[in-house]
């Protein structure tokens, strides 16, 4: 029988977010995932199709100590396919039957769902002492930051990483090295920009109109779909990639890049939670993020212990689409045409742009330079982002590693607070909203705190406690 027994948790209010702790799932000793040489790690994988699911599959099953010993999809299809080649897997549609029946088959999960139902799988796994590799956005709602932050504190063991394999090569982590080591100087602000989304489009995001219901594909259970989201019918595009686009199940364009952009900067200054957060847009519609985004985060840093590396009490991080970069003449570089997608950091000592690739353009005093040749330039090392992760957790006599994981969720929460207040700020274009995530609350505008916060997760499918 699948374990059910987390209340309902419609509330905004931190401490109502999570099921009650009496209710709370068993928390079964973690299970040794090596045992000598021939010791392999075992992994479940919940949503084993789609477009990201068989990249990190494959990726993952070229590690030695790899084997995938359960499957599960919603996708009777996809999951018939996939389990041909991995006959000796379990399968299952349920993600809670994987950990209710076999849940002493596998010792990590690896979470390839739509957003709406990541931090539902990833807490279930943590909360089963279970190795996550949670595919990006982390969560798809902001109350989930404080779930997934608490689900870290109880479980600290755990080794997590978060789909951001553009920060294995080495372009990425060289742009984390200049920042974090202060060889630009103090922080000034930063300017990030994604290209896109085209409108109407049939490609990974869809704004074009609002299509009528349909019966669910005879492949697919519907309701388990759903997962945490509320009943609601199904329409075209949403089971393939258009769902990336809506309000309840995606995060738009923000939300879902916000992982392969906004990395650089948290890597780099350790950010706390935003104060604000004010996006300028057209409004959205009721079941679409908005598109033509330019949005506004405030950072308090005045308390912060690295407070040295700022050069004011305030940084400010502008994040838009539409490729919207700033005026390369007010930053006071040559002229001159900006990458379609970019992050940009503006420092006392010089002006930082890193492509989503690892490609990277500094200027010093208004010059482009090599950063090659920067003083003080440390060494990195190219990783495969997936094999680190793998490394990380069965490391021991003979294997060779140093723990290293680019983006634990410890890391990745933040971020995706960052993109989500972004792309959920755009309800209230041309507003201020005043952030306070202790209260998981707008504190000055109880709409958008009531509108854009959290969900009322459905019966069964409750976030589960780690009180």
């Amino acid at each position: 029988m699948i374990r059910t027994t987390a209340v309902a948790a419609g509330g905004v209010a931190a401490s109502h977010l999570l099921a009650s702790p009496a209710l709370a799932l068993a928390a079964p000793m973690p299970r040794r995932a090596v045992s000598g040489k021939l010791g392999k790690l075992q992994i479940l994988q919940v949503g084993v199709g789609g477009s990201i699911a068989p990249a990190d599959r494959s990726e993952l099953r070229n590690h030695p100590d790899v084997v995938f010993s359960g499957l599960c999809d919603v996708d009777s299809d996809a999951l018939a396919s996939v389990a041909k080649e991995h006959p000796e897997a379990f399968t299952c549609r349920d993600f809670r039957e994987a950990f209710d029946r076999h849940g002493d088959k596998f010792d990590a999960v690896v979470v390839c769902t739509p957003d709406h139902n990541h931090a539902l799988i990833d807490l279930w796994a943590m909360r089963a002492n279970k190795h996550v590799y949670g595919q990006k956005p982390l969560v798809q709602q902001l109350g989930e930051v404080f779930a997934i932050e608490r689900a870290i504190a109880a479980r600290p063991k755990l080794i997590t990483q978060t789909g951001n394999q553009r920060m294995g090569p080495e372009g990425r982590q060289h742009a984390v090295d200049i920042l974090r080591n202060g060889l630009l100087g103090k922080a000034i602000e930063a300017h990030v920009w994604i290209g896109g989304p085209g409108e109407g489009t049939d490609g990974y995001f869809w704004y074009g109109g609002l299509k009528d219901p349909i019966q669910p594909p005879a492949n697919i259970d519907w309701p388990l779909w759903l997962g945490a989201a509320q009943d609601a019918p199904c329409r075209p595009g949403l089971i393939g990639l258009q769902w990336r686009s809506s309000w309840d199940y995606g995060t738009g364009q923000l939300g879902d890049w916000c992982t392969h952009l906004l990395d650089i900067i948290y890597f780099s200054y350790d950010l706390p939670s935003p104060v604000s957060v004010q996006a300028h847009t057209l409004k959205a519609s009721d079941f679409y993020h908005a598109r033509g985004v330019m949005s506004t985060l405030t950072y308090d840093v005045s308390k912060q212990p690295n407070r040295a590396m700022f050069a004011k009490d305030r940084f400010v991080v502008h994040y838009g689409d539409q490729s919207q970069a700033p005026s390369r003449a007010e930053l006071g570089l040559p002229p001159g045409k900006f990458w379609g997608s970019a992050t940009l950091i503006v420092c006392e000592g010089g002006v930082i742009v890193v492509e989503p690739g690892g490609a990277i353009e500094l200027y010093i005093g208004g010059k482009q330079v090599d950063f090659k040749t920067l003083k003080g330039l440390g060494k990195v090392t190219a990783r495969n982002h997936w094999h680190a992760w793998v490394d990380a957790i069965v490391g021991g006599p003979g294997r060779k590693t140093d723990g290293f994981v680019q983006t634990p969720f410890s890391y990745a929460a933040g971020i995706a607070e960052a993109g989500l207040l972004c792309s959920r700020a755009a309800r209230f274009p041309q507003t201020e909203l005043v952030w306070d995530k202790s209260k998981l609350a707008f504190t000055n505008n109880d709409e958008a705190t009531k509108t854009c916060v959290t969900r009322e997760y459905r019966k069964g499918f409750e976030l589960p406690s780690f009180a």
